[in-house]
C-alpha cells in the first residue's frame, strides 16, 4: 500500500502552517514548525516572498487538504470525482467523505494522536466496525455505523494517553464517544460547517475542474 514515508514536518513547513501531522509533538516547543517558520530546503526563506498565481494557490490548498488527510494524489483525485458524481455540492461532499474515513474517525475520537498513528492502529486490525473486524484505514462509514476498539486491544498505551491528551470530539455533533466502552458512532454524514479544518475546498474543485 503506497503512503508517504518523508519527514512530515517538511509538508507543514512547505504549505506555511501547522497541519498538526504528528500529534502531541505539534504542540510543544519541538514543533519543527515553531523553531523554522520558513519553508523546506535551501531556498525556504526565499520560496515566501514570491507571488503566487491562482493555480499555485489553488494547488497549494490542494495540496494542504491531501496532506492533512495523509492522501496520496491518485486517491485524492478519485475522492473528487466520487464527490462531484454524488449530489449536493462537490466541495462539501469532497471533505464529508475525507472525514468518513475510518482513520480520520478514529483520530476524531480521539483514540490516536494524529492520523498516521490511527491508520497504523486500523491496519493492525484494532478496531471493528459493527462487530465486524475492519483493517482498511479508507473504509467509508455510513450514519449509525459503530466502531468500537477490539477487547484485546483495550489495554494499548497508545490509545489511552491519546484519550487523556486530547477531546477532539468534545465540539463535533456528528459524532458520539462513549470513553467508557471505547467506541463511537457516527450520528449523520458531516456537514461543512461541522468540520473542524481551515481549508478553502472550492479552490481545490476549481483546480481538479480546469
Amino acid at each position: 500500500m503506497a503512503r508517504y514515508t518523508g519527514p512530515v514536518c517538511k509538508q507543514c513547513r512547505r504549505e506555511g502552517e501547522k497541519l498538526f501531522l504528528k500529534g502531541s509533538r505539534c504542540y510543544g516547543k519541538k514543533c519543527s514548525f515553531e523553531r523554522r517558520e520558513y519553508g523546506p530546503g535551501q531556498h525556504g526563506n526565499s520560496r515566501r516572498r514570491r507571488k503566487t498565481s491562482g493555480y499555485g494557490t489553488q494547488l497549494r490548498e490542494k495540496q494542504k487538504v491531501r496532506r492533512i488527510y495523509g492522501i496520496l494524489e491518485k486517491q485524492f483525485h478519485n475522492y473528487y470525482l466520487k464527490a462531484a458524481r454524488a449530489k449536493g455540492v462537490t466541495c462539501e461532499n469532497l471533505l464529508a467523505f475525507l472525514e468518513r474515513r475510518l482513520d480520520n474517525f478514529v483520530y476524531r475520537l480521539g483514540f490516536a494522536p494524529s492520523r498516521a498513528s490511527a491508520r497504523q492502529l486500523v491496519l493492525h486490525r484494532h478496531f471493528t466496525v459493527n462487530n465486524r473486524l475492519v483493517d482498511i484505514p479508507s473504509y467509508s462509514l455510513k450514519a449509525g455505523d459503530v466502531v468500537k476498539v477490539r477487547d484485546k486491544s483495550k489495554n494499548l498505551d497508545i490509545i489511552h494517553s491519546a484519550l487523556k491528551d486530547a477531546d477532539r470530539s468534545a465540539d463535533i455533533p456528528w459524532l458520539r464517544l462513549n470513553k467508557a466502552a471505547l467506541e463511537g458512532e457516527l450520528l449523520e454524514v458531516p456537514k461543512r460547517a461541522d468540520i473542524p479544518v481551515i481549508a478553502s475546498e472550492q479552490l481545490i474543485v476549481e483546480l481538479y475542474s480546469k
